[in-house]
C-alpha cells in the first residue's frame, strides 16, 4: 500500500521538552487537559461552582422534608440540607485550598455519618435493610435466604444469595447494646464495601505520576445526595455500585483472576449486575487476549454457579417468584419501587401498558447489546460509560424503579473519570495506551 504521508522533514521535526531543532526548549512537559484546571473537568474546582454546588445539594436534601411521607428520609434532609448550606459557605468563605476540604468534611459528617449512625441507633431503616439482615438469619437456619410462602410486601427477598453476607453481623452480634446496634446494622457493611471497592479502583486507574489523593474526591461524592441519602436510610445498591467500579479497574489492568472473582459477586447480589460481566469480558479480550477473558469467564461464572444453584435447587419456586418476578411486577404483591420512571408509568397503565414496558425493556437490552459488539470498550472509562447506559435504559423502562438506582450509572460515570484523571474515552485511564489498543487505532 503506497503511503499517503508526507516524507518526514528533519527541518520541522520538534520535540516537546526541547522545542524546534536549533532552540532551546524550556524543559517543561506540556499540560494535559483536563488535569491543570483549564480542561473539562477545571470548572469542578472553582470556589462559586463548589458553593453553587452545596446549595442545589441544600435544596435537594430542604425538598424531602416538604414532598417526602418516608419517615427517614424526612430525618435525613432536615439534618442534611442545613449541612450542605454550611458548606456552601465554607466554600466561599475560606482559602480556596482549605474550602474544598472543610466543606466535605462538614458534609460528611452532617450528611452521612449523623442520621446514619442516629438512624441506626433507633432501629430505624427501609425495609430492605430488614430483608437483607432476615435473610442471613434465614440462611443460617434453613440454608435458603428466601421465605417459603411469602405474603406481604416485607416477605420478599428479591436479592440473589449473596447479599444476605451483608446481614450477617446482625445475625452474629444481636442488638443487645448501642455498640452492637450499629456495628451489626446492614448499612455498615454496605458503605465499608463501597469505599474500599471506590479506593482500589481509583488506585488501579490514577495515573502513574503521584500527588493525586484519593481521599477528598471519595469525600465528596459519599456526602453528595447521590450516595448520603442511600447510605443513611438503606444503601443496598452501594455495594453493587463499587464492585461494577472495581471489576472494570481489574479488567483494565488485566488482572483476570481477581476481576472474575469481583464480577461473580457482583452477579450474585442482584441480577441487575448481569451485564458488567459480558462488558468486563469484551473489554479484557480486547486489551489482553482471549485468554486472559476465558479465564475471567470461568472464574465468574463457576463461582456464580456455585453460589446460587445450591439455593436454585433448594428453594427454586421462591427464587424465581422473589428474584424475577416481583421485581418486573408480576406477582400478586406488587413491588414498592413507584418512582415515575417511563416503565412505571407504562406498567400503570394496565395490562397491555405492563407488556410494552417489558417490551422497550427488552429492546432496549438488545440494542445496548448490539451496540457492545458493533464498538467494544478499550479503557475502564469506555467500559463503565457502557455498562452506565444500558443499566440507565433499564432503570428507566422498568415496570417499576427508584430514582435512587440511577445513582449506579452516575457513578460508574464519574468515578472513573476522576480516578484515571481525564475526561476522554479514548486515552486508557491515564496510562499509555495498551498494544492492542494502538494495533487498532
Amino acid at each position: 500500500m503506497v503511503s499517503t504521508r508526507p516524507p518526514f522533514s528533519a527541518e520541522k521535526a520538534s520535540c516537546a521538552v526541547h522545542g524546534p531543532p536549533g532552540r532551546g526548549g524550556d524543559g517543561r512537559v506540556p499540560r494535559q487537559r483536563g488535569r491543570d484546571g483549564r480542561g473539562p473537568g477545571g470548572w469542578a474546582r472553582r470556589q462559586g461552582v463548589q458553593a453553587l454546588g452545596c446549595a442545589v445539594a441544600a435544596g435537594w436534601a430542604g425538598a424531602f422534608p416538604l414532598v417526602s411521607d418516608l419517615p427517614n428520609q424526612v430525618f435525613w434532609g432536615t439534618v442534611a440540607a442545613p449541612t450542605y448550606a454550611l458548606a456552601a459557605v465554607l466554600c466561599l468563605t475560606l482559602p480556596p485550598r482549605y474550602g474544598p476540604r472543610a466543606a466535605a468534611l462538614v458534609a460528611l459528617v452532617g450528611a452521612v455519618l449523623t442520621p446514619l449512625i442516629l438512624l441506626a441507633l433507633k432501629g430505624r431503616h427501609q425495609s430492605e435493610v430488614m430483608v437483607v439482615e432476615r435473610s442471613a438469619r434465614l440462611l443460617l437456619h434453613t440454608g435458603s435466604p428466601y421465605l417459603a410462602d411469602p405474603v406481604v410486601v416485607s416477605d420478599y427477598n428479591p436479592y440473589l444469595p449473596a447479599m444476605a453476607l451483608f446481614g450477617l453481623p446482625r445475625a452474629a452480634l444481636g442488638n443487645a447494646n448501642a455498640f452492637t446496634q450499629v456495628l451489626g446494622d446492614a448499612r455498615i457493611w454496605f458503605a465499608l464495601t463501597l469505599l474500599v471497592c471506590l479506593l482500589a479502583c481509583w488506585r488501579l486507574l490514577r495515573p502513574a505520576t503521584p500527588g493525586r489523593a484519593a481521599l477528598l474526591p471519595l469525600a465528596a461524592l459519599t456526602a453528595s445526595p447521590l450516595i448520603a441519602l442511600a447510605l443513611a436510610v438503606g444503601g443496598v445498591d452501594l455495594p453493587l455500585i463499587g464492585v461494577c467500579c472495581l471489576a472494570m479497574a481489574l479488567a483494565a489492568r488485566g488482572r483476570p483472576v481477581p476481576a472474575g472473582l469481583v464480577l461473580a459477586l457482583a452477579c450474585t447480589l442482584k441480577w441487575t449486575a448481569w451485564p458488567a460481566l459480558p462488558v468486563a469480558l469484551l473489554l479484557i479480550w480486547r486489551l489482553h487476549g482471549r485468554r486472559p477473558a476465558a479465564r475471567a469467564a470461568a472464574v465468574s461464572l463457576s463461582v456464580s454457579v456455585a453460589v446460587i444453584l445450591p439455593v436454585a435447587l433448594t428453594s427454586a419456586t421462591a427464587l424465581r417468584e422473589q428474584v424475577v418476578r416481583f421485581p418486573l411486577g408480576l406477582t400478586a404483591v406488587h413491588t414498592p419501587a413507584g418512582s415515575p420512571l417511563p416503565g412505571k408509568i407504562l406498567a400503570g397503565l394496565g395490562p397491555t401498558g405492563h407488556t410494552i414496558s417489558l417490551t422497550l425493556l427488552c429492546l432496549a437490552g438488545l440494542a445496548v447489546a448490539l451496540w457492545l459488539l458493533a464498538y467494544p470498550p478499550t479503557s475502564a472509562v469506555a467500559a463503565c460509560d457502557l455498562l452506565a447506559a444500558g443499566l440507565a435504559v433499564a432503570f428507566m423502562l422498568a415496570p417499576a424503579g427508584r430514582f435512587g438506582y440511577l445513582a449506579l450509572p452516575a457513578v460508574l460515570v464519574l468515578w472513573p473519570r476522576l480516578a484515571a484523571g481525564s475526561w476522554s474515552r479514548r486515552i486508557q485511564d491515564g496510562r499509555e495506551p495498551a498494544p492492542a489498543v494502538l494495533a487498532a487505532a
